[in-house]
């Protein structure tokens, strides 16, 4: 049986942003059968992003903020893809291969979207519709530091698509991490199509918004999030006040 795909913390949090974390879990049901997977990589990167929920709970923590978090595997079914999208369901990650992901049938993928990524998408809708135009969408990722065998200089990414108000203001702010290295548009941007969840949520609705991507060997200890945190507030709090000033003048 197909456990609820998603939860909802803290879902009457009064504070201005809604946090999103497609990426929480590593949970594969046992109706994939593990998708195929080798052992090790059944906790990898490949199957979900490490730390993030972890972050999302402590920025939901300082900012009262509701978090809608995925609670399966995004090799199952990538919550920030649509269903359109041969990445919502990948054959392979990285140097990872999914053997549960090859040969989907239409009707196989069409059940995994019903499953999984119709019930987060209205999960998300039904919070955001129900605040009106005052909300802040902010999603939350994380990525490794050596990817195809590179190494990532970044370590915190700021991401955005067509909307870049709310990345902007949280640059005009970046002195306040000297030495921490924060770039837009990295490691990965919309060419990439991991724009997707702000494509579909918040432009539509006017909202700023904006991804963070955080390198996850930043975020291995309690310690750890927490300095994440603090450092990402230092830049999204004096931002979101900047554009609430700018509405309140325009």
């Amino acid at each position: 049986m197909m456990p609820q795909p998603l939860q909802i913390i803290n879902p009457d949090g009064a504070g201005p942003v809604v946090i999103i974390c497609e990426h929480a879990s590593a949970y594969i049901p046992a109706i994939y059968d593990d998708l195929g997977l080798a052992h090790d990589d059944l906790k990898s990167h490949a199957a979900w992003d490490p730390g993030a929920l972890d972050l999302s709970l402590k920025l939901s923590a300082d900012l009262d903020a509701p978090v809608v978090a995925s609670t399966v595997s995004r090799l199952v079914y990538d919550c920030n893809r649509p269903p359109e999208a041969t990445s919502a369901m990948p054959e392979s990650s990285e140097l990872i291969d999914v053997p549960g992901n090859r040969d989907l049938t239409p009707a196989d993928r069409q059940a995994r979207a019903t499953a999984v990524y119709d019930p987060f998408c209205a999960a998300v809708s039904q919070i955001l519709d129900a605040r009106g135009s005052n909300t802040v969408l902010v999603t939350v990722h994380s990525f490794t530091p050596v990817y195809f065998g590179q190494p990532r200089e970044v370590e915190i990414g700021l991401l955005h698509d067509d909307d870049s108000r709310l990345v902007d203001a949280m640059l005009e702010h970046i002195g306040r991490l000297p030495g921490r290295k924060v770039a837009r548009n990295e490691p990965y941007g919309p060419g990439d199509g991991v724009t997707h969840t702000l494509r579909l949520h918040a432009q539509p609705r006017g909202l700023p918004n904006v991804m963070i991507e955080v390198r996850n060997d930043l975020m291995r200890s309690e310690h750890d999030i927490a300095e994440r945190a603090r450092e990402i507030l230092l830049l999204l709090e004096p931002a979101v006040m900047d554009m609430n000033s700018m509405e309140r003048t325009s």
